[in-house]
């Protein structure tokens, strides 16, 4: 057998629920090794295909969607409303999703781990590729990170592509500088509050409640192109916003927060949206 192989094929930016975290925003890169017989071209797989095939079906089945292990115990679907579920966290408290059908994956698991997203890639994958490939293996990992980072999840609902999805979500680097100066102390505190954190717009808000046991929840809805969006959560899970959630405005956030704290000195802040990309905003 000979094999294929195409390293950082592509990053899927994504969100998945933990019994213990939450909502968590995540960023994978995609590693790719193709097993089988050579072809007529003396090729497993023909390179310019693997964009084109391979990396559509990774991005369209899990890429900015919601993953759910479906085998966990705090997993209960609406009886009444085919398109909601209930996840209750280990201390108890809930969050409740609605979403299109296209916004969410299901796993048959009940956590989600790379190895079991990778699987249901390959068994996917196995079904569009030529008959002379025999294997396909996907190998799923993190970015390695110098420095401060956080998880994070949101939705916008203006944008016209998967964006809109009120749950998907990132891995995220942050750098911080102050008068020229890398501020390491204050790119810790901001990777500290915005640890697996839902970061909302406040115009989405519908509701705000207190549970019988004291919890305060809060709820986001709205109407995008694809469909109806809701989301509720423990409102110490989310971080609120004036504006829209695009990393340009979370850049201008963070920037104008400590230009605040300090205002005489000059603030430079390089936000990240996953993996090698995001904006920067300097005050």
């Amino acid at each position: 057998m000979d094999h294929l192989f195409v390293d950082n094929l592509t990053v899927i930016d994504f969100a998945y629920l933990d019994g213990q975290r939450g909502l968590v925003g995540e960023s994978w890169i995609t590693d790719v090794v193709l097993g089988g017989e050579l072809d007529e071209q003396g090729m497993v797989f023909d390179f310019s295909n693997v964009k084109r095939t391979i990396k559509r079906v990774i991005d369209e089945r899990v890429d900015h969607r919601l993953v759910v292990p479906r085998e966990y115990e705090g997993f209960v679907p609406s009886e009444d409303h085919p398109d909601t579920f209930y996840w209750t966290l280990k201390d108890g408290r809930r969050i409740v999703h609605r979403s299109p059908e296209e916004a969410v994956v299901w796993l048959p698991t009940r956590q989600v781990v790379p190895s079991a997203v990778a699987a249901l890639l390959e068994q996917e994958l196995m079904a569009v590729l030529p008959s002379n490939v025999t294997s396909v293996s996907i190998n799923l990992r993190e970015e390695v990170i110098e420095g401060a980072y956080y998880h994070y999840v949101h939705g916008l609902k203006k944008h016209l592509g998967n964006c809109q999805r009120i749950a998907h979500g990132h891995r995220s680097p942050i750098r911080i500088d102050r008068n020229g100066h890398r501020d390491y102390d204050q790119e810790r505190q901001w990777a500290k509050l915005w640890q697996d954190i839902y970061v909302g717009s406040e115009e989405d808000v519908v509701q705000r409640k207190v549970a019988a046991d004291g919890t305060h929840y809060v709820t986001f809805e709205y109407e995008a192109n694809q469909g109806e969006f809701a989301l509720t959560l423990p409102e110490d899970r989310v971080y609120m916003l004036d504006t829209d959630t695009t990393v340009e405005f979370i850049a201008a956030h963070i920037a104008n927060t400590l230009k605040q704290t300090f205002p005489n000195d000059t603030i430079r802040v390089k936000a990240y949206e996953g993996v090698g990309k995001g904006a920067i905003a300097e005050r």
